[in-house]
C-alpha cells in the first residue's frame, strides 16, 4: 500500500526540485515514520502527489537507490530499504563516539553505481535466452554429464576467448569453471587444495600465505574453507617473497593468495623480478599460487600488466577472474583458469553446495560476450572512470595537498593515499561520515587491524561534481588536533608505500 508524501515544495533557488524530495523521504526514513520493506508510490503517482513533473520524482528515486535508501523491484514497486550504511569498518567506541548519520552519504566507493551497468542488453539478452534456451536453462541439466557444475559450455567458451584475447592467456573452455562470484571460486580452489579430512582439526588446517593487506572477506572464506591464512607483508615491489620463504621454513605452504596485477588495496604492481621469484618458490615447494585478477577491466591504458597466469603456464597459477564489477554486484558471475584435473576436483566440491549454477544467466551473460556488448561497455565504463579519477585527483591536491600524497592509477577504480602522521585517519573516518562522506581507512584492510596510516578513496561510484563536494566534506572533517594548514595545490606523486612493511 502507498503513502501520502506530505512536504512543501516551495521556491528554493538554491536546491534542485529532486533533491528536495529526497531530502523529504530520506527524512522520513531516519525518523522512523518510513520503515525498512515500506512501499513507496510510483513515480507518475509521487508527482501527481506534489504537483511536480515526473521527471523530478525519476531523478529523486534514482538518487536515492544509488545511494542505499530504497530499492526498485521490477513489476512489483519500490520499497525502502532502510537507513543507508556507508562504514564499512568498526572504530572502538573508547576513542570517537558514534555520529549522527546525515541525510546523505556520498560514498567514495570503488564499484560503479549499479545504475550503470547495461541493464537493457542484460535483460534483452536474458529474454533471448529463455525463449531460445528454453525448458533446458530453466531445468536441470543432465544427471549423466560430469561436467555440469563446471558451467553452461556456452559461457565456458566465450569466457575462454576473452581470457586469451584481452587478457593474454591461451587457454580453451575446458580450462574454464564458472563460479557464483570471486569468493566462491576461491572457497571452491582451496577445499580442492587441501583435499578430504585436511580441515578436520585446527592443527592440521592447511596454510594459505596472503598479502598482509588486503580483502578481510577473502580470508575468511579460506577459513571457512578449513585453512589457516597466514599474513606476508608488502612493499612497493608487491608481495615479499623473501619473507614468504622464510615463514615456508617454519610452515607447509599450501597456497599463496595475491593480486599481483593490481595489489588491493594499494594499487602495487608486482615487479617482474618478484614475479619470477613467486613462481620458483611454488615450483619448488608445491604451492599453488591463487591469483585474484579482481578489477582486469578497469585499465587506462598507460601501463597495461598482463596477469600472472599470461606469463607462466597456468599449471602453476589458478586464476580467479570476475565480471561482477563490470556489470554489477548482484550479477554472480566469476570464474577460474586452472589444469582439468583441479577444476574437476572442485566441481565436485561445487555439486554439494550446487548442483549446476544459473544456466539462463550464464547463457545472458555468454550472449553479451559474444555479440560484443560487454566490451563496449568495458569501454563506456573505462572512460567515465578515467574523467572521475582524474576529477578525484584535481579535487584532493586542492583540498588536501597538504593532508594526503598519493599517485595517479593507471588501473582500477580507487586511489590508496598516506595520510600526514599527525592526523588520526581512523577518526578522520568518523568525522567524515558524520559529515556525510565515506571512504576506507587501512585499518579494514589490515590483516591485524593496526591503526591506519593509509586512506583509500574510489572514484567509481560519484560523478565529478558530487565528487568535489565530497572531497570538501572530507576537508571539513579533518580531526581537531595540531593545526591544518590552509589547502594548497599539491603535485600528484607516488605515496612511500616502504611503510608497508613492518620493520624487521
Amino acid at each position: 500500500m502507498g503513502w501520502e508524501l506530505h512536504v512543501s515544495l516551495a521556491p528554493d533557488p538554491g536546491q534542485p526540485l529532486y533533491r528536495r524530495v529526497v531530502a523529504a523521504i530520506t527524512g522520513d526514513i531516519r525518523s522512523g515514520r518510513l520503515r525498512a520493506g515500506a512501499e513507496l508510490p510510483g513515480t507518475r503517482r509521487l508527482a501527481v502527489q506534489l504537483g511536480v513533473h515526473r521527471n523530478t520524482t525519476i531523478a529523486a528515486y534514482r538518487e536515492l537507490a544509488s545511494a542505499g535508501w530504497i530499492d526498485t523491484r521490477p513489476g512489483r514497486g519500490t520499497f525502502v530499504l532502510g537507513v543507508a550504511d556507508a562504514g564499512p569498518i568498526a572504530v572502538p567506541t573508547a576513542r570517537v563516539a558514534t555520529p549522527t548519520r546525515p541525510r546523505e552519504i556520498l560514498a567514495l566507493g570503488h564499484l560503479p553505481a549499479p545504475a550503470e551497468a547495461p541493464q537493457v542488453a542484460l535483460a534483452r539478452a536474458y529474454r533471448r535466452a529463455l525463449r531460445h534456451g528454453g525448458a533446458r536453462v530453466l531445468d536441470y541439466a543432465e544427471r549423466g554429464d560430469s561436467a555440469v557444475t563446471l558451467g553452461h559450455p556456452r559461457l565456458r567458451a566465450a569466457l575462454a576467448e576473452l581470457s586469451t584475447r584481452a587478457r593474454g592467456m591461451a587457454i580453451g573452455a575446458d580450462d574454464v569453471l564458472v563460479t557464483a562470484g570471486a569468493q566462491m571460486a576461491l572457497f571452491l580452489a582451496t577445499r580442492a587444495l587441501l583435499g578430504a579430512g585436511d580441515g578436520a582439526a585446527e592443527g592440521s588446517r592447511g596454510v594459505i600465505a596472503v598479502e598482509a593487506r588486503g580483502y578481510s572477506p577473502v580470508w575468511e572464506t579460506f577459513r571457512s574453507a578449513g585453512a589457516t591464512p597466514v599474513p606476508i607483508p608488502l612493499d612497493g615491489d608487491g608481495l615479499c617473497v623473501d619473507t614468504l620463504c622464510r615463514v615456508a621454513a617454519q610452515r607447509h605452504i599450501r597456497a599463496v593468495y595475491v593480486t599481483p596485477r593490481h595489489q588491493h588495496p594499494t594499487g602495487v604492481v608486482m615487479s617482474p623480478s618478484r614475479r619470477a621469484a613467486l613462481v620458483a618458490f611454488a615450483a619448488a615447494s608445491g604451492a599453488t599460487i591463487l591469483e585474484d585478477d579482481y578489477d582486469n577491466d578497469f585499465e587506462y591504458g598507460e601501463d597495461p600488466v598482463l596477469p600472472l597466469a599470461a606469463t607462466h603456464p597456468h599449471r602453476a597459477v589458478l586464476y580467479v577472474g570476475s565480471l561482477a564489477k563490470l556489470l554489477a554486484p548482484g550479477v554472480r558471475v566469476g570464474f577460474v583458469v586452472a589444469p582439468p584435473p583441479l577444476l574437476r576436483r572442485m566441481a565436485e566440491v561445487r555439486a554439494s553446495i550446487d548442483r549446476q549454477g544459473d544456466h539462463a544467466l550464464e547463457c545472458a551473460v555468454a550472449e553479451l560476450l559474444e555479440d560484443g556488448e560487454l566490451r563496449r561497455h568495458q569501454q563506456r565504463m573505462r572512460v567515465v572512470c578515467r574523467a572521475r579519477r582524474d576529477a578525484l585527483l584535481s579535487a584532493l591536491a586542492s583540498e588536501l595537498g597538504d593532508v594526503v600524497r598519493f599517485d595517479r592509477p593507471a588501473r582500477g577504480t580507487a586511489i590508496w593515499a598516506a595520510v600526514r602522521p599527525d592526523i588520526d585517519v581512523d577518526s578522520w573516518h568518523v568525522r567524515a561520515l558524520a559529515a556525510g562522506v565515506s571512504f576506507v581507512p587501512e585499518r579494514a584492510f589490515d590483516f591485524d587491524a593496526a591503526p591506519s596510516r593509509h586512506a583509500r578513496f574510489g572514484f567509481a561510484s560519484l560523478d565529478a561534481a558530487r565528487m568535489v563536494e565530497a572531497v570538501g566534506r572530507l576537508r571539513r572533517a579533518l580531526p581537531e588536533g595540531p593545526r591544518v594548514r590552509r589547502p594548497v595545490p599539491a603535485k600528484i606523486v607516488e605515496a612511500d608505500l616502504r611503510d608497508l612493511a613492518p620493520p624487521p
